[in-house]
């Protein structure tokens, strides 16, 4: 079967889909970010900042692009795609899926959502992990039935958003449309936006 999401996410400018300036992931991926760089003194200059950012959206993009392609088979799949989570290491690298126990997998969706969420924080609170992502899907509403695939990710440098992309699955692969990408409010690595390295 063709790679699906390597076709979506070229035919969209990455500025649109993830919000990230243009930058060689593969030149950034791997940078590891010191244990006691600037950003553990909470000072930043300008210029330290700007190539954080820069890091930080290349390894976003570099996770998501990863977790989307193992995500498709539930779009083909499944009826009701179940809720999935991945961790992008502190090498900047080793993509890992999260696992819930054994008392998580027969939760509904909703639930497994939030203990994603749970599980994700207290790795990224003790510092293991550069970035996280949970995609989900569902449909818009009890009154639209439009599917729609949501993807939630917060990388430890201060990114925080959703991003909102209808589908139709439909023969072998999902179509989709145009992505939506709204802040969110952090969840896993801080409490609060003011909390972040980079606000």
């Amino acid at each position: 079967m063709p790679n699906t999401f390597k076709s979506f996410f070229a035919a969209i400018p990455l500025a649109a889909l993830f919000g990230f300036l243009p930058v060689q992931a593969q030149e950034t991926i791997g940078v590891k970010i010191p244990e006691n760089s600037v950003i553990s003194d909470g000072v930043l200059t300008r210029e330290e900042m700007a190539r954080y950012v820069v890091v930080a959206k290349a390894q976003l993009e570099y996770l998501t692009e990863h977790a989307a392609e193992k995500y498709e088979d539930e779009l083909i799949v499944k009826s009701a795609p179940i809720p999935r989570a991945w961790m992008l290491m502190k090498d900047g690298k080793t993509v890992k899926e999260l696992k819930l126990d054994k008392s998580g997998e027969d939760a509904p969706a909703n639930i497994k959502v939030v203990m994603f969420r749970a599980a994700l924080k207290s790795v990224a609170r003790n510092g293991q992990i550069n970035a996280a992502t949970i995609l989900f899907a569902g449909q818009m509403s009890a009154d639209n039935p439009q599917k729609v695939l949501v993807m939630e990710h917060e990388h430890r440098l201060g990114i925080s958003a959703s991003k909102f992309i209808p589908y139709k699955a439909e023969g072998d692969a999902p179509q989709f449309g145009e992505p939506e990408v709204k802040d969110k409010p952090f969840q896993m690595f801080y409490d609060d936006k003011s909390q972040a390295p980079t606000s």
